[in-house]
């Protein structure tokens, strides 16, 4: 570049620096045309202003002072910007594209004072390529920055917003308690997210237990009203008044139609006048935004919550409006809870996570269908309890049990017990292990609860079924024995009969007496067998023996129909015409066989080259299957396994994959050491095996034998596939 255009450059930036307040006052001007959010904060058109005084000055230091453009960074009073466009929610496309406009107008400006200053045409023109160069250079270099800051403030609201989600779910409802979930609704509202929260409720809600709340009832009352500042009072509505909103005011409309409503109060709106027909009890001057939330649950208008900022505070957006709904909506839910429950809160406390399960579990080893029949006495409920797991390999556990006595405290059991059996399926317990893991829980809620009027018992009955080898594994704590009828048969003309038995298994004592063995029997079913399992409800009645209950049960199962559900249906009518005096739970499943096209299996020597055969082998496998798809992914994950039953486990190895409703790679080996993932470090030539199985399948993980163990990893199939 001439030396003269850098000394023009400079002269020119030394001649329009008194002019830096009138042209930060014309790029003000483009960026309120451009950008109308400013107009509706004043706050932040004062920080324009200083931006463009800053950015003005800036451009000239670099042309007067022949500063590098990577060395300069942009003015903080810009970066400051970028954080509270952010907080605003206003697109970053938007300001980036009027602050480019904005410099232009500058390039403008001083072409402008360089023909002013200079008859040099020739001159003019190569210090305005150095101009424009130089500008885009800072606009690019200024830009990155501010975009960096925006999206960084952005990331920290969603954080924000992510954190006090988590929060509202977890303070919010500890108690069955109207006043205090309110408390909690103002208490998360004001934790870094309004300046003020209020919570009005229908007295219905809090006087007129029977009556059904809503928006025609009479009044509401302020609940709570809560500031997070000292210095910003809250409303001139006090604690527990009763309110009656106008007609056609904005809390009114919000309760009428039971939409959520985002309000920005207009700068020309007296906050101070006390009420207002058109709004009602309004809070004190220098509320900028708020939201007006009615609090529905199960159809229901229950009150209303309004969330406050003032002027000064970044106003609420449509964003806050789905947060503030989302935390409105779980109160509404708990404050539902306590106006219902009340004066039931330790009976819903206890039954909390005692639920049977309801709906068919998907697994595709048995045809399953279940009842529950609470008992007819007003004893109340008890702890009769079912479950279909399914467990890896295409396997699936059935799970009757039975806790000792009734109410509460036996419902409570029952919920702790099967959640206990889920957990110990989850890790592929055998059945008399599971039932010995079982009894220790009983045992130890025993001691944890210090009971006085009886010991913890109860019965259980854990069954596994393998619809490969179609052998059912069963083991008893005390608990009736399951009946198994053989697939039907038709001789001659006669009905359907089938062969009943039932299973011949050591009965172990019940859970919580401690100390005593449970012993695993098995046997192979036919396909299409019927597995009944029950409780003593079904059996035991006054008036009538359990052998002659046991012989109605044959009876149906022989004579009745291959249905799961009208098998239960039948057995219900033969053997309870009338309510039952104790609980009943009932399981029927008609068992399924996986044919030998479904299944590869494929013995390895222990001897790494194997490895190769055994890709080779799954390769075949999945083309025979269509499912050609899957090969990278299920190639990897058995070299992964076979390699380290190879390599860390013991002679016999074993490949199996199973093709059911998901692709099932088995690798089995006789050693019992525990497979886990490590996190490998860089420089590592192994260590990585597990986590890439964990990477390509859905599930993956490890159940225990009497001969070892097996490693098995589920992958889903591809949409189209069988």
């Amino acid at each position: 570049m001439r030396p003269d255009v850098e000394v023009f450059l400079c002269r020119l930036a030394r001649e329009f620096r008194p002019r830096v307040e009138q042209s930060a006052d014309e790029l003000l001007q483009v960026m309120r045309r451009e950008l109308p959010e400013l107009s509706e904060h004043e706050d932040l058109a004062t920080l324009a202003v200083e931006e463009g005084v800053a950015h003005v000055s800036t451009f000239l230091d670099l042309l007067e002072r022949r500063l590098d453009v990577a060395d300069v960074e942009a003015p903080e009073v810009a970066l400051e910007v970028g954080r509270q466009l952010a907080r605003r929610g206003v697109s970053i496309s938007d300001s980036l594209r009027t602050y480019r406009l904005g410099h232009l107008s500058l390039l403008r400006q001083l072409q402008e004072e360089a023909a002013r200053l200079s008859g040099d045409w020739e001159l003019i023109s190569a210090a305005t390529i150095k101009l424009v160069s130089t500008a885009f250079e800072y606009v690019d270099r200024a830009s990155e920055q501010i975009v960096a800051v925006y999206q960084r403030e952005r990331d920290l609201l969603l954080q924000r917003r992510l954190i006090l989600a988590n929060e509202a779910s977890k303070r919010i409802g500890s108690t069955l308690d109207t006043v205090r979930t309110a408390e909690e609704l103002a208490e998360v509202g004001t934790d870094g997210f309004a300046d003020v929260v209020t919570v009005d409720l229908f007295c219905s809600v809090l006087h007129e237990e029977n009556s059904r709340p809503g928006h025609d009832a009479q009044g509401l009352r302020r609940i709570v009203e809560q500031s997070a500042l000292d210095d910003f009072p809250v409303s001139v509505v006090g604690t527990d008044e009763v309110i009656t909103y106008p007609m056609g005011s904005e809390p009114a409309r919000a309760l009428a139609t039971g939409q959520a409503l985002l309000h920005h109060m207009p700068p020309a709106m007296p906050g101070a006048h006390a009420r207002q027909e058109s709004w009602g009890p309004t809070p004190v001057p220098d509320v900028g935004s708020l939201l007006l939330l009615p609090l529905r649950a199960r159809g229901t208008t229950l009150g209303l919550t309004q969330f406050f900022r003032r002027r000064s505070t970044p106003p609420f957006d449509e964003d806050d409006l789905l947060l503030a709904q989302e935390i409105a909506d779980r109160a509404a839910v708990s404050i539902d809870n306590a106006r219902r429950y009340t004066h039931e809160r330790d009976t819903a406390l206890a039954l909390q996570r005692s639920l049977l399960p309801r709906g068919a579990v998907k697994q595709s080893a048995v045809e399953a269908a279940s009842r529950y029949l609470p008992s007819g006495m007003h004893v109340g409920v008890g702890g009769d309890w079912y479950d279909v797991i399914p467990l890896s390999g295409a396997r699936v556990a059935l799970v009757v049990g039975d806790v000792v006595g009734h109410g509460i405290h036996a419902a409570a059991t029952m919920g702790r017990l099967r959640t206990a059996v889920r957990a110990f399926a989850d890790i592929d317990l055998m059945p008399d292990e599971l039932l010995t893991h079982l009894d220790d829980v009983v045992i130890r809620l025993a001691r944890e609860e210090e009971r006085h009027d009886g010991e913890t018992s109860a019965t259980c009955l854990y069954a596994i079924y393998d619809p490969v080898s179609r052998l059912c594994s069963v083991a008893s704590a005390g608990h009736p024995l399951p009946a198994v009828a053989q697939p039907s048969t038709t001789g001659g003309d006669g009905p359907a009969s089938r062969s009943v038995d039932f299973l011949d298994v050591t009965a172990g004592p019940p859970l919580g007496l401690g100390g005593f063995p449970f012993e695993t029997a098995q046997f192979e079913l036919a396909e299409g067998s019927l597995l009944a399992l029950y409780t003593d409800g079904l059996v035991a009645h006054s008036g009538r023996d359990v052998d002659s209950s046991l012989t109605m049960l044959r009876d149906v199962l022989g004579q009745g129909s291959d249905s799961p559900e009208e098998v239960c249906d039948q057995l219900l009518a033969t053997l309870l015409p009338t309510r039952p005096a104790d609980d009943v739970a009932l399981l029927v499943a008609r068992t399924r066989a996986l044919d030998h096209d479904h299944v590869a299996v494929l013995d390895l020597p222990s001897d790494p080259a194997a490895v190769s055969g055994a890709r080779r082998f799954t390769s075949g496998k999945l083309a025979d299957w269509g499912l050609e798809e899957l090969s990278f992914s299920t190639e990897l994950v058995v070299s992964e396994l076979v390699t380290n039953a190879i390599r860390y486990g013991r002679s016999p190895v074993q490949l199996r994959l199973i093709l059911q409703d998901t692709l099932t790679c088995e690798v089995s080996d006789a050693s019992s050491t525990a497979p886990h993932m490590r996190r490998a470090r860089t420089f590592d030539e192994g260590g990585r095996g597990l986590l890439l199985v964990a990477q390509f399948a859905g599930r993956w993980g490890a159940r225990y034998n009497r001969e070892g163990k097996v490693i098995w990893a589920e992958q889903a199939l591809p949409s189209g596939s069988q």
